[in-house]
């Protein structure tokens, strides 16, 4: 039970950090791509800019709904406050679609009337350090992604990764304008807000069926059959239902035992699998029904008499 408890709070740590440093990078991002932008002129600098003032925007949101997804149940919210985390991937999805959309404008305009472009070794240098600051904040988000499943992080985490990818192509639309090609800057400005659109479906689904209680991955169902079947008096498994609430897997399954096995028995039973499906998930909310399997009528207690 200790060891269960510990996992729980190290991942609430891990939250905790991730969400801060993702503030932090966000919002370092967002003034020294500011700079950039102003003293450049380039389109494709301020699409990478808008997607920075978003992702400040998101980080904040992740940064209150995290935490408040980490508070313990309640007697209002029983089954705790996990869904937090999707109802921030789904606001997150929302405000990245209209920075696409409003990237896509700003393109085709700039594509359409190529404006000149200014100071480029400098937006250059600022890009190149913002993609060394991006690529550490990626790299521990997804260490953290990796122990704890956050949805919050993963999505906050997916569009950084695009960040990396849409930073290099600045760069290098940014040297090739020094040459003359001044509309690559403006077709790579119109590729990154599709890119960024597509990302924001993503987002969208994946919030919305898990806030629709989608039931866990197939391996996952699986696997937890495979636990409750490894104790020697279970004899089968049926009814399982899986759900995620934030990082916290909720399981509903009904073990067949014998159907002579005494009461005390079978609590016992039961406990075991509760603690082996909690050990592989840690933090797991498993409510689990027994059902007696190939009882003999014949042995059955005799009905008590009306008279």
């Amino acid at each position: 039970m200790n060891e269960v408890v510990g996992v729980t709070q190290r991942r609430n740590q891990l939250l905790r950090r991730a969400t801060t440093a993702s503030v932090s990078v966000a919002l370092l991002l967002l003034l020294i791509k500011a700079y950039a932008w102003w003293i450049s002129g380039s389109v494709s600098l301020l699409a990478s800019l808008v997607d920075s003032a978003i992702d400040t925007l998101v980080s904040l949101i992740n940064f209150m709904a995290v935490r408040y997804a980490l508070q313990p149940a309640d007697e209002e919210h029983r089954f705790g406050h996990g869904k937090a985390e999707s109802l921030a991937g789904l606001a997150q999805s929302v405000f990245i679609m209209l920075s696409a959309l409003f990237l896509l404008a700003q393109g085709v305009d700039h594509l359409l009337d190529p404006p000149p472009l200014q100071h480029l070794d400098s937006a250059i240098t600022v890009m190149i350090i913002s993609m060394l600051l991006t690529l550490c904040l990626v790299a521990y988000q997804r260490y953290v992604v990796a122990r704890t499943r956050s949805v919050a992080i993963k999505a906050d985490s997916l569009h950084y990764l695009s960040d990396l990818l849409t930073n290099a192509g600045i760069i290098v639309a940014l040297v090739l304008s020094v040459f003359g090609w001044t509309k690559l800057d403006a077709l790579l400005a119109i590729v990154i807000a599709l890119y960024i659109g597509y990302t924001a479906i993503r987002i969208w689904s994946e919030s919305i069926q898990l806030l629709l209680d989608r039931e866990l991955p197939l391996e996952e169902q699986r696997k937890i059959e495979n636990i409750a079947l490894e104790h020697a008096d279970v004899l089968g498994v049926h009814a399982l239902r899986t759900r995620q609430s934030g990082a916290t897997k909720i399981i509903q399954l009904h073990l067949e035992l014998d159907g002579y096995m005494p009461l005390w028995r079978a609590h016992k039973v039961c406990d075991d699998v509760d603690q082996c499906i909690k050990t592989a998930y840690p933090g797991a909310d498993v409510l689990i029904h027994q059902d007696p399997f190939r009882a003999d009528p014949d042995r059955l207690p005799e009905p008590i008499s009306e008279n």
